[in-house]
């Protein structure tokens, strides 16, 4: 894994996941996919346009036990932080 970190609204990632235009399921299984190849403790960065992704990655958080740091809508864009178990 790169030692490079972004940083998003004044919070680093490691990795981002560009889920517009995909639907439920498709952004939580390429989120979990992205996932299982992080390192615990590293940040995922998802961004993503359907609507019910705001409850399904609450959802995803609660199941997996990887931590949902943030949520923010910009227009009819979600963006989501996931910290790796």
């Amino acid at each position: 894994m790169s030692d490079i970190a972004f940083v998003s609204d004044m919070m680093e990632y490691q990795r981002e996941l560009d889920a517009r235009g995909l639907n439920c399921p498709l952004p939580i299984l390429k989120a979990k996919k992205a996932l299982a190849e992080m390192e615990t403790g590293e940040v995922l960065r998802i961004v993503a346009t359907d609507s019910g992704s705001v409850r399904d990655f609450q959802a995803f958080a609660k199941q997996t036990g990887n931590a949902l740091l943030s949520h923010t809508q910009n227009g009819l864009e979600f963006t989501f932080l996931m910290r790796r178990k």
